[in-house]
């Protein structure tokens, strides 16, 4: 398939550090849509994707494909993460007998050192667990706050990298919570795959390498930064032995505080405790405030000291039957999930082809009215009410639903009045909005139960500064795009004040019982993106993994979604049709061409009909699925 020519360099530039991971898959892709695309092309659920036809038979196989992975069963447990190995340490951990969550503190260990841009256990994230014995859904928030002396008026540049940048660590809050809550293991064989491979090193993945060398202007400004990432001050070459030898003495700290507190005849509870401290009020904190307060930071012992992980009731809505339960405030992108299936509910999009103009047109007008109506009043509860229970109600959606032309793109509209947030008066100076960094992991275990987890650093490499001696970099959360670009909006960056996220792994039930689990990386594309797999899934009846790899679209706002009237580009993975893209341009979106496999990447659990879990994971950058 081809798209305008002038839209050719943009699809190169988007794909970035991902071209290494499906250069093969992009030309497979490109090369099955002569006359139908590979959607229109999809055969029933059984023929689809690799796999399905003997591979040395050629008379025998398939046309042309839906997937270019297999989907991964697994009777017993399954895990899909970002990274192989990740998800081989999670397989680990539930083969010796843990829990899914076990699992996920695993794989978020490993994930800190194998993903670097995107993964830290200084990071921040958002969990959703599903309780197998009880059906039970609960939400874990592990967000820090910005430090209490931050100045709010500060420069863009400082809240984006530096020790300036630095939001509280809030994802060993996380992991602890997990583990006192749902493990079973030792918080020392949790850590150990990532102990190993910091300390002795792992192959560095290529797309990695290039995000480095994309990033080291701003890296190699800080010295504890560079001494990690440049080893002799060049950057590391794609497959080197990559090693965090820091971090690993910072998890080894770790696991020995537990383990010494176990020997000294502590609880399980209380030797999970003493990890605990060791991080929030112990040497590690210690070392932060340190580093942070000699390099004019603003974090200091009280802000890791008064950090603690939450158990939160979710957001949930029901779509087509099924209850779809996802990340509450400070996540925005519960809401925009709730508001988006709302929305859409009033349309028969399974009767519209998946890859035309038509349906493309009614998911980003879904995504549009969404995005305005929580950007306006998405907040930390703790600084302002926000109107949760509106935003995600059928009878706000029904009346929102107006601003929909079927045949028509309209601007990009305020808020709705609610009240309790004011409309700007103007544009910011600049851009509201930045790339996200972020990982998924969806994991479900032997006992029925299932824990989807999305950690992150804001933007690539989070501040870019290692903090002292600890090996971790921490959340830039305090940049614009995840804080509001508006003094008056309430949330604006401003110490002790929580600041937005987009991580939102969510749970689906089918009357009570597991559907599926799923999530994505991806800043202001997470909910859109987890919208689009939402609707292969249930409306459109795609497998697990077909419905991972089918294209997808983006808005991209300019200044940002914060701001009524703002420019959208409507952004189409190339994949789609030609013909698509000359409609919509005819129904008044202006389109742009990315990458064939650019947008998200979801690691998805889904259940069958056959009453078994399939698990599968994206193409588009580094995830792998196991299971056994």
């Amino acid at each position: 398939m081809t798209n305008d020519p002038k839209n050719e360099d943009a699809q190169k530039a988007t794909l970035g550090r991902r071209e290494l991971l499906i250069g093969g898959l992009a030309a497979a892709g490109m090369a099955a849509t002569t006359s139908q695309t590979a959607m229109a092309q999809t055969p029933p659920a059984g023929q689809v994707g690799v796999g399905r036809q003997a591979p040395d038979a050629p008379r025998t196989g398939a046309a042309t494909v839906a997937q270019h992975r297999v989907e991964v069963p697994g009777p017993h447990g399954l895990v899909a993460a970002g990274h192989p190995l990740a998800s081989m340490a999670g397989l680990r951990m539930l083969m010796q007998g843990g829990t899914a969550a076990d699992a996920a503190i695993a794989v978020m260990a490993v994930l800190n050192v194998v993903e670097p841009w995107a993964s830290s256990i200084a990071g921040n994230g958002f969990a959703t667990c599903l309780e197998g014995k009880t059906g039970k859904v609960t939400a874990l928030a592990f967000a820090g706050a910005a430090p209490r002396l931050l100045d709010d008026k500060a420069s863009v540049a400082d809240l984006t990298a530096g020790a300036k940048a630095v939001v509280t660590p809030g994802a060993f809050g996380g992991m602890i919570a997990f583990a006192r809550r749902y493990g079973r293991l030792p918080l020392a064989t949790l850590l150990e795959p990532a102990i190993g491979y910091a300390r002795d090193g792992h192959p560095l993945d290529p797309s990695i390498a290039r995000t480095i060398i994309r990033q080291q202007a701003v890296l190699k400004r800080f010295p504890t930064t560079a001494a990690i990432f440049f080893p002799g001050g060049n950057p590391p070459a794609p497959y080197m032995m990559f090693k965090n030898e820091p971090l690993a003495r910072s998890f080894q700290a770790l696991a020995d505080a537990e383990t010494a507190a176990l020997k000294g005849g502590a609880s399980r509870d209380k030797a999970l405790m003493a990890a605990y401290d060791h991080f929030y009020s112990g040497p590690i904190a210690r070392e932060m405030a340190r580093f942070a307060e000699a390099n004019g930071g603003w974090l200091r012992m009280a802000d890791m000291q008064a950090y603690a992980p939450k158990w939160v009731d979710p957001v949930a809505t029901s779509y087509r039957g099924l209850d779809v339960i996802a990340s509450p405030l400070t996540s925005r992108t519960g809401l925009e999930t709730c508001e988006q299936l709302n929305l859409l509910e009033g349309f028969d999009i399974a009767s519209l082809p998946p890859d035309g103009p038509q349906a493309l047109h009614l998911i980003a007008e879904c995504i549009k009215i969404t995005k305005a109506d929580v950007y306006r009043y998405a907040c930390d509860p703790a600084s302002a009410p926000a109107p949760v229970s509106t935003l995600i109600s059928k009878e706000f959606a029904n009346q929102r639903r107006r601003l929909i032309d079927p045949a028509r793109a309209i601007p990009f509209p305020a808020g709705a009045d609610i009240g309790g947030a004011k409309l700007p008066n103007r544009p910011p100076a600049g851009p509201s909005h930045a790339a996200g960094d972020t990982t998924n992991i969806s994991i479900t275990d032997s006992e029925g139960n299932a824990v989807g987890v999305t950690t992150t650093l804001g933007g690539g490499f989070g501040a870019c500064v290692v903090m002292g001696d600890t090996g971790m970099l921490c959340n830039n959360g305090l940049r614009e795009g995840s804080t509001a670009p508006y003094p008056d909006h309430p949330n604006f960056v401003k110490g002790g004040r929580i600041p937005l996220l987009g991580n939102c792994p969510t749970v689906v039930l089918d009357r009570g019982q597991f559907k599926m689990l799923f999530g994505t990386p991806g800043g202001e594309t997470i909910g859109q993106t987890q919208f689009q797999h939402l609707i292969n899934i249930v409306d459109r009846g795609m497998p697990v993994q077909a419905a991972i790899e089918a294209p997808r679209l983006a808005l991209d706002p300019d200044p940002g979604f914060y701001t009524p009237g703002a420019a959208i580009t409507l952004q189409l993975e190339s994949r789609f049709p030609e013909a698509s893209f000359a409609a919509l341009r005819a129904m008044g979106h202006k389109v742009a061409a990315v990458g064939p496999y650019s947008i998200g990447s979801i690691q998805a659990v889904l259940k069958t009909a056959e009453g078994t879990r399939i698990a599968g994971s994206d193409p588009r950058r580094m995830g792998y699925a196991v299971g056994y």
